[in-house]
């Protein structure tokens, strides 16, 4: 071979490196980091106990919205005050709201709540019961997606324009008080203006070891479209954690959204036998189970 045939094919060589790399700059979706978000999981769970009214709640709330001011310069807060009449406490709350490519006029909702649970009232463990919990999966796990996803986010116009919403005051409430839970999504969903979403998807408990996600029943009933797109996505992704059945129905962040006509589904796996004990802990999760979460919300952004 010559010496200039040689060269040429070299140059061509690197031009079509050159192309393919504009290409995946240019088209390719960023690359969720699940081992990320799983320190973002850690860091909330050293904060301690994050239920409204304790120093750890006060400290996470500072943590996110650094972390979110990072991202995007459109943070805001919802501060209210809920009054529980019958343990005679005010609780001071806040929503935390991250809002990323205003231009865009289709938008999409992403949430979870923050809060953890101040009672550990399903602990095996009688004399525990009145501990608060870690909440390493419930409540840490769906944020430390969404803290990553906004990471990404920042970094690479979405097809829509995307809101994402920690709710506080989720988990507050005595069993079978549900007008006590879901507080944050509460009044939101009271004060939202005319904010209107394509869609919308919460993430609560996505973060456990043995991941099996079913289809909520209310998400299946009342935001069926929705339902179909994510798990049309992630059986196009061959993510084995989604079970294309329904099995339970749970009052959840995303009731309030679907009464004021925001068509918002549930992730959850509900069949997590550390919910609502001191065991919520972050062994019990892994950065694998968020990565495939990660993964499906990258599908439904930017495919």
């Amino acid at each position: 071979m010559s010496y200039r045939l040689e060269a040429k094919i070299i140059k061509l060589g690197l031009i079509f490196l050159l192309g393919l790399s504009y290409r995946c700059a240019s088209h390719c979706p960023p690359q969720f980091d699940g081992a990320k978000a799983f320190q973002y999981l850690v860091t909330q769970c050293q904060f301690g106990p994050r239920n409204p009214g304790s120093e750890g709640h006060q400290r996470t709330k500072k943590y996110l919205l650094d972390k979110m001011s990072q991202y995007t310069n459109l943070v805001k807060t919802q501060e209210f005050v809920y009054q529980d009449t019958s343990q005679k406490a005010k609780l001071e709350l806040t929503n935390i709201i991250a809002s990323f490519y205003p231009d865009q006029k289709k938008r999409m909702l992403l949430c979870a709540h923050w809060d953890t649970r101040p009672t550990a009232d399903k602990d095996p463990d009688s004399s525990l019961r009145e501990k608060p919990i870690l909440g390493a999966n419930d409540g840490a796990s769906g944020v430390a997606v969404l803290l990553e996803m906004a990471r990404m986010i920042s970094q690479k116009k979405t097809k829509r324009g995307v809101d994402i919403i920690l709710f506080d005051g989720e988990d507050y409430g005595a069993e079978n008080e549900l007008e006590e839970f879901c507080l944050g999504s509460q009044y939101f969903a009271e004060n939202k203006g005319g904010y209107t979403p394509e869609f919308g998807i919460l993430l609560d408990m996505i973060g456990d070891k043995d991941l099996n996600i079913y289809k909520e029943g209310y998400s299946a009933k009342y935001a069926g479209r929705v339902v179909d797109l994510v798990w049309g996505a992630a059986q196009k992704l061959k993510l084995d954690c989604f079970n294309d059945s329904t099995k339970y129905s749970i009052y959840d962040d995303h009731i309030p959204l679907l009464e004021v006509g925001i068509p918002c589904i549930d992730l959850i796996d509900y069949d997590y036998p550390h919910w609502h004990t001191t065991q919520d802990t972050p062994d019990k999760c892994s950065s694998e189970s968020l990565q495939k979460i990660g993964e499906l919300l990258i599908e439904i952004l930017y495919r």
